[in-house]
This record gives structure tokens, C-alpha cells and sequence, in this order.
């Protein structure tokens, strides 16, 4: 897992807490802001945007990296999830996280900034499913 120095962890929080301004969450008024650390050392960030349709919902972890990899990003150093009370990333941004790095730095913040978690991807979703094992399964098929 990647050290991120003092300086680059105060600059993802803050960053994550500005982004929760901006989340939409007229339903469960539970917003999020994520900012997430490229290896190129630029930072995007996202929220979540509710939907009355409640499926057509999107987290913040996940228009953080889209954004990005809409940019051509694909390696990332570490992820801040920003919410009231330190809530953990979803399944869907765990998947999506670990498809690009398993040794990515997540840190969990509550609205004041404090971080209650810090762990890699790997140990959010262990067991992950990725590319390799796509590959064993074809494997297995030939």
C-alpha cells in the first residue's frame, strides 16, 4: 500500500469534503463526496447522484474514477470517501476500485474530516474478482 505524506492526505480530505457539498441525495439525504489520487498525482473528485428511480443512482467513489478514467487515468495512489459518519464504499465501488488496483489506498472520512478507516482495496473486498480470473475461467473452458 502506498504512503501517502501529510500534505497529500490533507489535500484529498479537503477535497472529498468540498465534493460533498455538491452531492445530489434528495432521497436519503445521505451525500458523499470521494477524491480519488492518480499515479500522475492529479486528483478527481465525485458525489453521489440520487435518482427517483432509485437503481439509476450513482455512488461518489464511482464518478470519481470514471471521471478519470475518462481522462486516460488508470493507475491510482488512494481514494477519500467523505460522508456524515465514516459509511464504507459500497459493493459496486469496491468491484470498481478493484479493477483498477488492489493496492489502492482507501481512507474514510467523517464530515469533520477525521478519518475512522484507512485500508487498501485488497483488504475492502478480499476475494476480489478481476481480470485474472476471467482468465483462469477461460482456461478451463478450452
Amino acid at each position: 500500500m502506498t504512503n501517502l505524506t501529510d500534505e497529500q492526505r490533507q489535500k484529498l480530505i479537503q477535497a472529498a469534503l468540498e465534493a460533498r457539498r455538491w452531492a445530489y441525495a434528495p432521497y436519503s439525504h445521505y451525500h458523499v463526496g470521494a477524491a480519488l489520487l492518480t499515479s500522475s498525482n492529479r486528483i478527481y473528485d465525485g458525489v453521489n447522484v440520487e435518482n427517483a428511480a432509485y437503481p439509476d443512482g450513482i455512488c461518489a467513489e464511482r464518478v470519481a474514477v470514471f471521471k478519470a478514467v475518462s481522462e486516460g487515468e488508470r493507475e491510482f495512489t488512494a481514494i477519500v470517501v467523505a460522508t456524515q459518519n465514516g459509511g464504507t464504499p459500497c459493493g459496486s465501488c469496491r468491484q470498481v476500485l478493484a479493477e483498477f488496483g488492489l493496492d489502492t489506498m482507501v481512507l474514510i472520512a467523517d464530515e469533520s474530516g477525521v478519518v475512522q478507516q484507512e485500508m487498501s482495496v485488497r483488504e475492502l473486498l478480499p476475494g476480489s474478482f478481476g481480470a485474472a480470473s476471467l482468465t483462469k475461467n477461460e482456461k478451463r473452458k478450452a
